[in-house]
């Protein structure tokens, strides 16, 4: 164990093989009682907390915090292979031989014939190659349910798109938005007592109609909205020292003056 602890602080040895060896040693007898502890499900939080606090770092604009961040990942991904090895079950480069082959596969532009494609259609043939080879059974599959529903939308889209059943323009997508919107409102004149969940279904087809035409002006829904809130954050919480300041509570004021206040904090954005 000293001689694995030792190539763990041996800065000449590859950094990857650095990580894999300090992962060993961590889950050892002589390691550490928590590492030791964990297992592939009790992970899984962290690797998805880590993944966004990359996406912060990226959207911060902060290259040292990504540096950062990229390493938390990447140290998630080492601990899980570590878990698999133990059980014998595969290695960590055994993974990253997986992605090696994936990626030379579903590139014959680069790899194979060169050609000359644009990024849309570098996107297509990807999404052909993996149902044309069985990688996937359908179009649709392999997307995690658990991801964030805007994002599922926005994916789905590109996939459906990806073997041609898409529309053509944004404008297309606006259409189907306003179209929507009207069964929303219908479903808002209707009685019974699924009017609600038909209110709901509504919306949520709705909300797969504006992720739609958000891909296709290319902006990334999830992205779009996450940003949209921060802002409404940082607005809201100056319009409420505002009102702190003022020795009043929200229920003195009216809506109106409420608005006021909204639009002066908008003006000093």
């Amino acid at each position: 164990m000293n001689d694995l602890k030792a190539k763990v602080l041996d800065k000449t040895i590859p950094p990857f093989e650095r990580l894999c060896l300090l992962m060993e040693v961590l889950r050892s007898p002589e390691g550490c009682a928590w590492d030791r502890a964990q297992t592939h499900h009790s992970l899984l939080p962290y690797l998805i907390e880590e993944a966004y606090e990359v996406v912060e770092a990226v959207e911060s604009g902060d290259h040292e915090e990504l540096k950062d961040e990229l390493g938390d990942v990447i140290c998630q991904v080492v601990f899980h292979a570590q878990l698999a090895r133990e059980k014998g079950l595969f290695e960590a480069n055994d993974s990253v031989n997986c992605i090696i082959d994936k990626l030379v596969r579903r590139h014959p532009h680069v790899f194979g014939e060169q050609k000359e494609l644009n990024p849309q259609q570098v996107r297509d043939q990807w999404e052909k190659i993996k149902t044309g080879s069985g990688e996937k059974k359908t179009v649709l599959g392999g997307l995690p349910r658990s991801m964030p529903a805007l994002t599922m939308a926005f994916r789905i889209g590109e996939k459906a798109g990806g073997v041609g059943f898409d529309w053509d323009c944004a404008s297309d997508v606006f259409e189907k938005i306003d179209e929507e919107l009207g069964e929303i409102k219908q479903e808002l004149d209707s009685t019974g007592p699924d009017r609600q969940e038909r209110i709901a279904e509504e919306f949520g087809d709705l909300l797969f109609a504006v992720a739609s035409a958000a891909r296709k002006l290319k902006v990334d829904p999830e992205a779009a909205l996450r940003k949209a809130l921060l802002k409404f954050i940082g607005r809201f919480e100056k319009l409420e020292q505002e009102v702190n300041e003022s020795g009043r509570v929200f229920d003195d004021y009216t809506l109106d003056q409420l608005e006021d206040i909204w639009q002066r904090v908008k003006k000093t954005d």
